[in-house]
């Protein structure tokens, strides 16, 4: 009888597959989605964003990995016609940083919108957890299109009501000894300090995806 109730608890066990503690321990999947920034422009491998995100999370024991989905050149256009391949099955959660090309090609700041509005719903729909990464137009492209393109990302952070991180190059923007010489992208010390910024918003992320989980 004793074999018989192990043997069946067994069958249980492989048909119910994982135990909960199991699933609880499965590594966070994050997928930063964006541009060049994302992407990490002009640095090495091991110098690019997502790279650098994940070392950081890992030395404070998250269980994660990083995918670096970030495309130089994209608009917010180019990230929703990717958004189904650049971020498969099995994903749950994902920055979002969009909208620097849009604000630097003087894109109406109403498709910017659409887009990631659009990009944030989508995976919502899809039960993934997300961290919308804001962008700030530059000031040569006038206080009309600022004002019009800057509140798009509190505005859809809040209308979702997702991670909201307000400005994805604060503290680095304008700085010299933060930038490549192009003045736009940020050198590898630019990137850790962007790393060092965001990572609270990243664990708050990472805690809501195993909140959903269960524990």
């Amino acid at each position: 009888m004793r074999q018989f109730v192990i043997g069946l608890t067994a069958l249980v066990l492989a048909l119910s597959g994982a135990p909960a503690g199991a699933q609880q321990a499965r590594p966070v999947s994050i997928v930063a989605l964006g541009d060049s920034l994302t992407a990490g422009y002009g640095l090495g491998p091991a110098e690019a964003f997502p790279v650098r995100l994940q070392a950081a999370l890992r030395a404070r024991g998250h269980a994660v990995t990083v995918e670096n989905a970030g495309v130089s050149g994209d608009t917010s256009s180019g990230g929703l016609e990717r958004l189904d391949w650049a971020v498969g099955d099995g994903v749950d959660a994902v920055i979002v940083e969009l909208g620097a090309n849009d604000a630097l090609r003087g894109i109406d700041p109403a498709v910017t919108r659409r887009n990631i509005d659009a990009i944030v719903t989508r995976l919502k729909a899809r039960g993934i957890t997300v961290l919308l990464s804001g962008m700030v137009a530059p000031p040569n492209m006038g206080s009309t299109f600022g004002a019009a393109f800057n509140p798009i990302f509190p505005d859809l952070a809040a209308k979702h009501g997702v991670l909201f991180d307000p400005f994805f190059l604060d503290g680095v923007a304008g700085e010299a000894g933060l930038n490549l010489a192009d003045g736009m992208h940020p050198n590898a010390k630019g990137v850790d300090v962007i790393v060092r910024r965001i990572l609270p918003k990243v664990e708050d992320l990472i805690a809501q995806v195993r909140s959903r989980r269960g524990g």
